[in-house]
């Protein structure tokens, strides 16, 4: 088979175009570049992220790993894409009062379209498209959908992040990396004598001040409580986000949280810990996979952050592109902006957008 593997320079995708090349497959990389030359850059000079000034030196050092690999390698310009759609979104939802989450727009509209898309509008031929993702897929012969399931290594599992994947985009890929560990990866790196075994992984999706992108002058506002007693003065509310702690600057009898953003305001609501549990969201926005949608309550495990083990909760359909979510334990920082996904045990069931 004919496999085209998306490379960022790091352990993980070198793994995956090592494995699958081993396997016999004929393997070509391919890197996407989407920073935006434009972006004033304040932040680590040593940091690794995503979106990064420093995207030439995970190129090169991508270049080194297919040289040795013996494989081809290609970079396509995504930036106008990126731009378009993950920048887009990242500056609207944060001057909404919002809180982003650029990493799943990133795969759905990017990583494994924009990308793969670009290389075979460049002539590129190839059955697959893989990448280095920690997350299993699976065809359900009863439903006829392909299923994106739970990666084996729970530290590490990436499904929370594809939950946005089109069934056309699940026929079209390979998630070779789902079924090991990151020790495991890691030791395939090493057996390999490829550079990267050590590589630290990328740690968020920019390690800049977030200004860089919004490009926002100060604005100041107030902290305030639930009941709007002004608490001190920040420099604008889309420097917080729901649940934050560090960074306030105000003090109390004992820590405070972000609890809410009031953007016509200006103003950051700040509670105590247990003003940030809540019991329901809803969201919207929903992306099925699993599964074709609801009609009547369902149970669940639901994740609303990445880092989350999955929770048991009902849902319900409130309308045809709304859902309830009501879980059986208090969540703290439910954050309106970030995605809720839906799981039945390992299985991506689909998600959705946490609206309130």
């Amino acid at each position: 088979m004919k496999i085209l593997v998306g490379l960022s320079g790091g352990v993980d995708s070198s793994a995956t175009a090592y494995l699958l090349k081993q396997a016999g497959h004929e393997v070509i990389g391919a890197t996407m570049s989407i920073w935006d030359k434009n972006t004033n850059f304040r932040g680590d000079g040593s940091a690794d992220s995503c979106f990064s000034p420093h995207e030439e030196q995970d190129i090169e050092t991508a270049r080194k790993i297919c040289k040795q690999l013996d494989i081809p390698y290609y970079v396509f310009d995504c930036s106008e894409e990126y731009k378009k759609t993950v920048l887009h979104n990242f500056k609207t939802e944060y001057m909404s009062g919002r809180t982003p989450n650029p990493c799943v727009w990133c795969n759905a509209t990017i990583k494994f379209d924009a990308l793969p898309n670009t290389a075979r509008a460049n002539g590129i031929e190839f059955d697959k498209f893989a990448t280095g993702h920690y997350a299993q897929l699976d065809f359900d012969e009863i439903s006829k959908r392909y299923r994106i399931l739970r990666g084996v290594d729970p530290k590490k599992d990436q499904s929370y992040f594809l939950y946005r994947l089109k069934q056309e985009q699940l026929a079209r890929i390979l998630l070779p990396l789902g079924q090991y560990t990151k020790a495991e990866v890691r030791n395939f790196a090493k057996l390999a004598g490829l550079e990267v075994a050590d590589k630290a992984d990328s740690q968020d999706f920019y390690s800049g001040d977030i200004n860089d992108i919004l490009q926002n002058e100060p604005q100041e506002g107030n902290f305030v409580d639930k009941n709007g007693k002004i608490l001190g003065k920040h420099q604008g509310f889309w420097h917080y986000t729901i649940g934050q702690r560090r960074g306030m600057g105000v003090s109390a009898e004992k820590p405070l949280y972000v609890i809410g953003i009031n953007k016509d305001k200006n103003e950051v609501i700040l509670g105590f810990d247990d003003e940030t549990l809540k019991s329901s969201l809803t969201c919207s926005n929903l992306s099925w996979l699993a599964i074709e949608g609801i009609e009547s309550p369902l149970k669940v495990l639901a994740r609303i952050r990445s880092s989350q083990v999955p929770t048991p909760a009902t849902i319900s359909k409130i309308e045809n592109d709304k859902v309830l979510v009501e879980f059986e334990n208090l969540q703290k920082a439910i954050a309106p902006g970030q995605s809720v996904v839906f799981y039945d045990d390992n299985v991506v069931l689909g998600g959705g957008i946490i609206d309130k």
